[in-house]
């Protein structure tokens, strides 16, 4: 053991070999330095664990360009969806419209961020995005922070810190992340209030919680989960007229709200616009879920409530970057058009007529059919995803492949780690290709990287 570690050469004397120039004009020579010292320290582990070889300058060179590649490569990189989950969380959930990713480009530089160029003066970020929040919406006031949780934690504290809020147990929801809404009331200094049981709430179950120190009435839409069967739950209109006869606020979390009305596609959720129009005081969504924008959380509702949630202290600390707005914004600039809504990809893809997706599924069995593989095209469903529409399943093709030289699983981390990466399902010893979710020119990218996991050509070649 003690010859096999003498025999691994030293830091100094590799780096100033001619083999080691190439990489240090890559990466910086104490990059580099790091890189290979924990290579040796893993050389020592193994030896001293029993291995009887020592590796060379030569593999050594190899490990640490390995190292530094993966290293480079640890941001968000493009990969192809072919799961037919839309709102993926592990994917970046909803991606955004050219016209929005073309605006955070634009943002990406100097830009008018908290300057008003009419003036010259300071100005706010806001200014941004509240005016079209309110147009869109109806609501007198509009902000927005990083994202929902923030939305609601900032909504509550800022209006309520110190008094008793009221909720449905049905309500009390755990979304992804152990985000959980009786800790984000209590992190807000908001006493929680219980009332009705896990699958029934009336009116008068708030009605006899309200007393002297209560400061809102909260909703929360179950955007991940539905109670089913014996149910029972108080319409935002009966709360907001007890919110009224009590001078209570009602904070309606909407969660991934959406802002369309999808129900001619059989999508029965609630709109934004009906929320501020039946009267809550604050309405809280997600900007990156059904809206399809950036990660953020929108505030809108009666002015003078958003008005002191952006006096808040919490607010500088939860606020939106430049690129983040831009985004938001060119987002929300499509919902002023006639139909801009279909230009959004996730709309898109909730509403797309089964006859394109089938037409792309022909499309890529078409590409990969001399793959060592068997290929078709069936039926199948597709999950929204990303805590939105929890019972709502959209029919879908996919694209079936049951490899023939490798498993299924083999398959799957190939297509996974390969240089085109795309992310599939496996089941019943076939890998699934959801064609809902790969669109455009991606057809052609499924294809190659289909071609490089099973080591042939696409097109047929």
């Amino acid at each position: 053991m003690k010859e096999l570690l003498s025999r691994l050469p030293k830091v100094g004397r590799l780096l100033d070999s001619p083999e080691w120039e190439d990489i240090q004009a890559h990466c910086s020579r104490t990059q580099v330095k790091a890189a290979l010292e924990a290579e040796l320290d893993l050389a020592r582990q193994a030896i001293k664990a029993g291995v009887r070889q020592a590796p060379g300058p030569e593999e050594l060179l190899l490990r640490v360009e390995a190292r530094l590649g993966r290293l480079m490569q640890v941001g968000p990189r493009p990969v192809l969806n072919g799961t037919g989950v839309i709102i993926h969380t592990n994917l970046g959930r909803s991606p955004l419209a050219q016209e929005a990713v073309m605006a955070a480009t634009a943002a990406a530089g100097y830009c008018n961020l908290e300057m008003d160029m009419d003036s010259g003066e300071r100005g706010s970020r806001h200014a941004h995005v509240e005016e079209l929040l309110c147009r869109l919406t109806g609501a007198e006031s509009a902000m927005v922070v990083n994202n929902n949780a923030a939305a609601v934690m900032l909504a509550l504290g800022g209006i309520a810190k110190g008094r008793e809020g009221i909720i449905a147990r049905g309500q009390l929801v755990e979304i992804g992340g152990s985000f959980r809404v009786p800790e984000v009331m209590e992190e807000s200094g908001i006493r929680l209030v219980e009332v009705g049981t896990t699958n029934k709430c009336y009116l008068e179950d708030y009605r006899q919680a309200i007393g002297p120190d209560t400061g809102v009435i909260l909703r929360v839409h179950p955007s991940n989960f539905r109670v089913v069967g014996f149910q029972q739950e108080v319409a935002l209109a009966e709360l907001v007229a007890l919110g009224q006869e009590h001078n209570l606020p009602i904070l309606d979390d909407l969660g991934s709200g959406t802002m369309v009305d999808l129900r001619a596609w059989g999508i029965d959720e609630p709109t934004v616009q009906e929320s501020v129009a039946t009267g809550a005081g604050l309405v809280c969504f997600s900007g990156d879920k059904m809206l399809g924008g950036p990660q953020c959380g929108i505030i809108v509702g009666k002015g003078h409530w958003i008005a002191r949630l952006k006096a808040h202290p919490l607010a500088r600390a939860l606020r939106c970057d430049k690129i983040t707005l831009a985004t938001l914004a060119a987002t929300l600039g499509l919902y002023m058009q006639p139909e801009g809504w279909r230009h959004i990809p996730v709309l898109a893809m909730l509403t797309e007529d089964i006859a394109a997706v089938e037409g792309r599924a022909e499309q890529l069995a078409g590409q990969i059919k001399s793959l060592p593989a068997k290929v078709e095209v069936v039926t199948d469903v597709s999950p929204v995803g990303g805590g939105a529409l929890p019972l709502h399943r959209l029919e879908t093709r996919v694209v079936r492949v049951q490899p023939e030289n490798i498993s299924p699983q083999a398959a799957a981390t190939a297509l996974r780690l390969g240089n085109i990466p795309m992310v599939v399902r496996i089941h019943e010893e076939a890998i699934l290709i959801d064609m809902r979710t790969l669109r455009g020119q991606e057809v052609a990218l499924a294809a190659k990287a289909l071609a490089q996991a099973f080591g042939g050509d696409a097109n047929g070649q």
